[in-house]
């Protein structure tokens, strides 16, 4: 062999020999005659080796000089511009791929016109580049760009999955069912324009992820409601704090698509939780208090709203932050809470937070639906809710089985609960519990049943007390409460 072949053969790259060769015959060329093949072979050696990285995952900002085979996932149009001084550029950006990740590269000017004419999904690059923090994360501006013969086993124009989204993800089209709706919020640019954002939170049967819709995007919130299925089209994956996110720009796209998309959350049983962590919850509001606004450090309004959520493992207080506040939540209705964090509550009780992060699904009342078979037929998102007894006894949070419509209340009036056997209409019944609710109708709660009651006396949320009354409606018309 030669001396070009020796240090080739030294070399730990992708790059093809004769593409090396002429790398060195360039080189010697360059130099003038001041170096012989081997040197000038070293020299290039040298450079390739210096910005080589074993994939895409390991490129970071600040590179200068770094070198990757990829392949395309997605290819953007031409964008023209005006520079500084007045020069017309072009660039292109393109998703490319391998097996560690995803990045995004930028061609510029007579490169960009070219990759236009040439470039598709699929291909597989030889990229060289200079590395920077771009918008969307991660980007490389590229030197240099040749076809590559070697096969990349990466997925290529597919819907994802959420469990398959990655950080620098661009071109994105995943499906998922909505947990979670935020109004249209404001804000103001650095350049004094007026901005508009919204979240929602989408899962399907690998998880769950938070998308941000930006400006005229923002709007799409107001369209679609929780347990709706949705597709986002070309969105892009951004990281905050910690969590991936789809942001959704006037290049992507959120619709709603008819199409059952199965999410079923692994929650943590109420009983078993721990303070300093978070979890994901479900259960029956036994309780919930008014609305609460208070003024924060800076000057601005926040507000608050409690309720208390039950499982068959115990039950715990929820603080409802920002917009969950104005939820329609009330005693009877199931609900799902993900990512809430417990926390050191009142009178040293556990309590959980449900913050921006947090996915709040209400998931209806407490009235199980029975088909023929005497199953509970609630699929999809009920996963989130206590599973009810099948066998006609009381269920988790003390609903009886058989005929919903024996139920009390729901959200609108009361827990949803019945005592065990129910008394006959206009029969004198005698109840003793806590008052979880203070509002109209009262309702009270023993701990493992829950009654509904008219009555016209004042009580306090938590006082013990015992009603005596003919049963009317469904609920105690009390003629004594003590």
């Amino acid at each position: 062999m030669g001396d070009i072949e020796d240090v080739y053969e030294d070399l730990d790259t992708d790059v093809p020999l004769e593409e090396f060769r002429t790398a060195v015959e360039e080189k010697v060329e360059q130099m003038g005659g001041l170096a012989d093949e081997e040197t000038a072979a070293m020299l290039v050696a040298h450079e390739l080796d210096d910005g080589e990285v074993e994939g895409v995952a390991d490129v970071e900002a600040g590179m200068e000089d770094v070198g990757f085979t990829a392949k395309v996932i997605d290819v953007d149009e031409v964008r023209e511009f005006e520079r500084d001084d007045g020069s017309e550029g072009r660039v292109l950006n393109a998703e490319v791929a391998d097996e560690t990740g995803t990045i995004r590269i930028a061609m510029w000017d007579k490169m960009a016109e070219q990759a236009a004419d040439e470039l598709e999904a699929g291909d597989t690059l030889r990229i060289a580049g200079r590395a920077n923090e771009g918008y969307r994360g991660v980007e490389v501006n590229v030197d240099d760009v040749q076809p590559a013969d070697e096969d990349l086993d990466v997925q290529v124009g597919d819907t994802h999955r959420v469990e398959d989204l990655a950080l620098g993800m661009s071109g994105v089209n995943v499906r998922g069912t909505v947990l979670d709706a935020e109004s249209v919020r404001t804000f103001d640019r650095d350049d004094g324009s007026e901005g508009r954002v919204a979240n929602l939170t989408i899962g399907d049967p690998t998880g769950r992820v938070r998308v941000t819709l930006w400006d005229d995007r923002a709007d799409r919130v107001e369209d679609v409601d929780p347990g709706d299925s949705v597709e986002v089209v070309d969105g892009y994956v951004r990281e905050r704090d910690g969590d991936l996110e789809v942001h959704v720009n006037d290049r992507s796209s959120v619709a709603e698509i008819d199409e059952d998309i199965e999410y079923e959350p692994e929650t943590t049983p109420i009983g078993d939780v721990e303070i300093g962590r978070t979890v994901d919850i479900a259960g029956v509001v036994r309780s919930a208090d008014p609305k609460r606004t208070f003024d924060r450090d800076d000057g601005s309004e926040g507000q608050v709203r409690n309720v208390r959520v039950q499982d068959d493992s115990g039950d715990i207080r929820v603080a409802l932050w920002g917009d969950k506040a104005d939820l329609d939540v009330g005693p009877g209705d199931r609900v799902a809470l993900g990512d809430v964090e417990i926390q050191d509550g009142w009178q040293d009780d556990l309590e959980a937070s449900a913050n921006w992060q947090s996915t709040v699904t209400v998931l209806g009342e407490h009235e199980p639906e029975v088909d023929a078979g005497g199953t509970d037929a609630d699929a999809g998102l009920s996963a989130f809710a206590d599973d009810g007894e099948d066998d006609g006894s009381t269920t988790d949070s003390g609903t009886t089985g058989g005929d919903p419509s024996t139920t009390t209340g729901g959200s609108a009036g009361g827990a949803g609960v019945v005592q065990e056997a129910d008394p006959d209409e206009g029969e004198s019944v005698e109840f003793t519990g806590t008052v979880v609710q203070a509002g109209d109708p009262v309702v009270l709660d023993d701990g493992e049943r829950t009654v509904s009651v008219e009555t016209t006396e004042d009580v306090r949320l938590g006082q013990e007390v015992t009603v005596r009354g003919e049963m009317r409606d469904g609920r105690v018309d009390a003629d004594q409460i003590f």
